[in-house]
Order: C-alpha cells, then structure tokens, then sequence
C-alpha cells in the first residue's frame, strides 16, 4: 500500500521506521508512538492518507474503550479480512496512525479513540461505524467539562451522517451525543454510573428516572428503544435474536461492552453468532484483569481512571481475596487532580486489608481515612503487595500505577 501513498507520506512512513528503530535500540520500548509523531510531523495529512480504503470501526467514550475495541476488532475477524487495530491502547493520533501503518493492506480497521479527538479523526478515516460507550468526568486537568465534549461529539456525529452509530442508550450524553443521527443503532448496555447525568443536557432541566427508563423533564429527550441488550445470560438482538454469551472478562460492564462490539460487527457485516464466539474468547487486555504468580502471591490487576471506571472496577474485587492493594499516582496522563478520589465509594470495602500504595498514596490515605476504611501506607507497590497475607491479592490501580507495576511484577517474574 505504502508505494500507492505520495511521496510525502511514504517518506514520513520511512522516517517513523528510523525512529522506531532508535527508540527499541536505546532500550525505550517498542518505538511505535514516537514513529507516529515523527511522521505527522513530516505529513500532518498521514491520518487520512492510511485510512483510506479501510472500512473502519472508531470506538470511544470515559472508560471501556480498550476492552471494546479488542472485542470490535476480534469479532470484525470473523469476516475473514485482517484487521488494523491498536494493541496497546495508544488512543491519540500517534498511536492510531502507528497502528495504521503497522496493519497497511488490512481491509478492516478497529481503532480506539480518545473522546476530545473523535471530531478530527472522524473527519480523516471517514468510520463506518462509530461505537459510544459512555461518558463521565475523567481527567478534568485535561479533558474539561464533560457537557463541552457531549457537544463537541454530537456535532461531529452531526458531520458525518453516513457514519452508523452504535450508542449506549443507558448513558444520557451519550444518548444525546447520537440522538439526531440519520443512522443509529441502540444498545443498552448498562449505565451504573449517572452521577453526571442528572440534568438533561440539552435543556438543563433534571433527568428523571423509572426503572431502566429515563426522560428529561425539559425537553423532547427520552431512553430510546434498544436495538440490542444485555443480561447475565444472554444477548438480545434485532427480530427476536437470543444468543447465549459467556464472556472471559468480569463484569457487568465488559457485558456491556461486548454487547457494543456485537452490535458494530453485525452492523458492519458480521454473523452475530459469530460475532458472539469471538467477543467471548476474548481474556486479558494489555496487562488488564490478568494474574501472575510473585512470590507466595497470586496478584490480580484491575485498572480505573475515573470514578466511574472506579465503580464498576470496585464492583469485580474478589472479596475473597486475602489482600487489597489501591496504588494511585497523580502524573499528567493520571490527571495531576486528585479530587476525584472524593468521589469514590470507598466505603465499599471490607476487605481483610486494604494497603493505600502508590505516588499519591498519602493522599488516598486520607480518602480511606474518612471513608472508615481500615488500611495501612505502603508507598511502593511490589512491597504493598509482599505486606499482604499469603494467597490472592486484588490489585486495583490508575494508569501510570498499573503500567509501573506491571512492568515490576513482569521484571520480579522474568528474574
């Protein structure tokens, strides 16, 4: 494909492979993220020029988006085409035109997206179909105001009304976000967290709630009719569809998120059944819900950035477990912001006990202190886990806390 390209973006393409290759040489990782800035640099337009001939299925909303993607990607297999997708998470224009680059010829394309850069990238892949898990407060430092992306991502729907949209109808602003769309298809894939949903954002007047149903008491704004849904045994589609779905994955979200991923294979073509069996043999994603075995304990990394991604990740403890440890750095991909650990129920746990680890662990600390959680201070991880008692250990941790842990507990495993 590279040879079809211009000669600009061919010798961005080379550029990015000089850097890769420079970047794993000095021992920095695998180098795709620094090639794909590199070569936006040389050809801002490179985006657009990769997409091209791609069917593609853009996933995006506060938390999910990995799981979702991976699951997308695996069941748009099913068509027997090969498939352009990120394996790393790596949701910003580096990470997406790298992951283009490294799949160039794939018919097919799963990309995650992060919600402030769904407009543009929207505009340069021209997606097929555009999947909206949810919204909620995320990163304030960076991300903003959770209404101002709830409009930024309606007009960008508004822009493409050949794009199919796969939307969450259990999540208002997402609801909102994909209400107008010529082509929609909705899901309800479950909306624990509504704590930035009780006011319709459209009219500002409050949400009002009925069971699963909810209407804005301000304006022509209610739950849709889903298309497709979800329990704990089954999944429900178009025209009386019943298919049982076992997942690996835990959770009444990643049930959720399966559903989604469902939803825009088939609306891509996909065989729902088929569709099912590969969202299901779908297991741990970049170090997330997986064990490993360290020493005399069986550690289990659950991953939240938010509150809600704390809600539902707080929801698949193990309570069983001998040990809790809740590492929580504050570096700019965290949010340097902290107050969201006020917004936490970590009044939940009764877990035999909690050890409050990370950068920020002092902070926490305070949090679990005034939530009557019994805890100790154990600022490093690896040792906050050695402190626990002999057995399983749940490990719930923020971003860059439980990328640095996965690396040590890789390096304690690999000595």
């Amino acid at each position: 494909m590279s040879q079809r390209l211009p000669l600009r973006a061919r010798t961005a393409l080379l550029a990015a492979r000089a850097a890769a290759w420079a970047s794993q040489r000095a021992g920095r990782g695998k180098g795709s993220m620094i090639g794909g800035l590199v070569a936006l640099k040389i050809e801002p337009n490179l985006m657009a020029r990769l997409a091209a001939g791609h069917r593609t299925a853009v996933i995006t909303g506060t938390n999910g988006k990995s799981t979702t993607t991976r699951m997308t990607a695996t069941a748009l297999a099913t068509l027997g085409q090969r498939v352009a997708t990120q394996a790393d998470g790596a949701n910003m224009d580096a990470g997406i035109v790298a992951a283009l680059t490294a799949h160039q010829g794939a018919p097919l394309a799963a990309l995650e997206v992060d919600e402030l850069h769904v407009p543009h990238v929207l505009d340069a892949v021209r997606a097929e179909a555009l999947v909206l898990l949810n919204l909620s407060r995320d990163q304030l430092d960076r991300v903003g105001e959770i209404n101002a992306i709830e409009r930024k991502q309606r007009a960008a729907v508004a822009a493409h009304p050949e794009t199919t949209v796969i939307a969450n109808c259990d999540d208002v602003l997402v609801t909102s976000v994909a209400y107008d769309a010529k082509r929609v298809v909705w899901v309800a894939a479950g909306g624990g967290w509504v704590s930035d949903s009780v006011s319709c954002p459209r009219s500002g007047e409050p949400i009002a709630r009925d069971g699963d149903h909810w209407y804005s008491t301000g304006a022509d704004f209610s739950r849709p009719q889903p298309d497709w849904r979800v329990d704990d045994e089954n999944l429900y589609g178009p025209g009386d569809l019943v298919l049982p779905m076992k997942l690996k994955l835990p959770g009444r979200a990643n049930r959720g998120n399966a559903a989604q991923a469902v939803a825009a294979a088939v609306a891509m073509g996909a065989d729902p059944r088929a569709a099912v069996q590969a969202v299901s043999s779908v297991g741990e994603i970049a170090g997330r819900y997986s064990s490993v075995r360290v020493g005399g304990h069986t550690v289990r990394m659950l991953l939240a950035k938010n509150p809600a991604g704390w809600q539902e990740a707080m929801s698949m403890v193990d309570g069983r477990a001998g040990g809790l440890v809740i590492a929580v750095n504050g570096q700019v991909p965290d949010g340097e912001d902290l107050s969201w650990l006020w917004d936490v129920q970590f009044e939940r746990f009764d877990n035999a006990q909690v050890v409050a680890s990370g950068e920020r662990a002092a902070d926490l600390a305070v949090r679990l202190t005034y939530a009557g959680a019994e805890h100790t201070l154990i600022a490093d991880p690896l040792s906050a886990i050695a402190s626990c008692p002999p057995g399983r250990v749940e490990v719930l941790a923020n971003y860059t806390a439980f990328r640095d842990l996965n690396r040590a507990l890789e390096a304690q495993v690999t000595k």
